[in-house]
């Protein structure tokens, strides 16, 4: 990993691979396990492949970072690979868009499923280098310990 233009955290889950992804696909999982405070709200449904979108309500004064206040952004998946790997771009207030992409690998271990979530902005514009990482990596494992308990509240529902 080249943590000059990635972070990442992992963490094994209790459960499989397809009730993870199912929970990554779902617009409304991604505000239910985002730990920055920033995703409110959504509109659309789950991702099914590449290309597909939805839009993320934010509110960046979660992280009190930049007075952006409210605003949308656009998710579209980059990556598609069923209970395996997801991962996204992002549209939002800066045209064009940045570059970076978050996403998701999941891959079967004793025990359960190692998750991978991850911040990848290789390829983002020369421009808008200097503002990663947009959250910390500790925000990547906390939401990795979210990700885990709604997965099992979703499977007592």
């Amino acid at each position: 990993m080249d943590t000059a233009t990635r972070q990442e955290a992992t963490r094994i889950l209790d459960a499989g691979a397809a009730e993870i992804f199912a929970v990554l696909c779902d617009p409304a999982g991604h505000v239910e396990i985002d730990s920055s405070g920033m995703l409110q709200d959504f509109t659309g449904g789950p991702v099914s492949a590449v290309g597909d979108s939805f839009v993320v309500h934010m509110d960046r004064e979660a992280l009190g970072d930049l007075p952006m206040g409210r605003y949308d952004v656009t998710v579209t998946i980059e990556t598609f690979e069923p209970d395996a790997e997801i991962s996204w771009s992002i549209l939002g207030t800066v045209r064009p868009g940045i570059g970076h992409r978050y996403g998701y690998t999941l891959s079967d271990t004793d025990g359960g499923t190692l998750v991978t979530s991850f911040c990848d902005w290789s390829n983002a514009r020369s421009d808008m280098v200097a503002i990663f990482p947009v959250v910390p990596q500790s925000a990547l494992r906390a939401t990795l310990g979210i990700l885990d308990r709604v997965v099992r509240a979703r499977r007592i529902r």
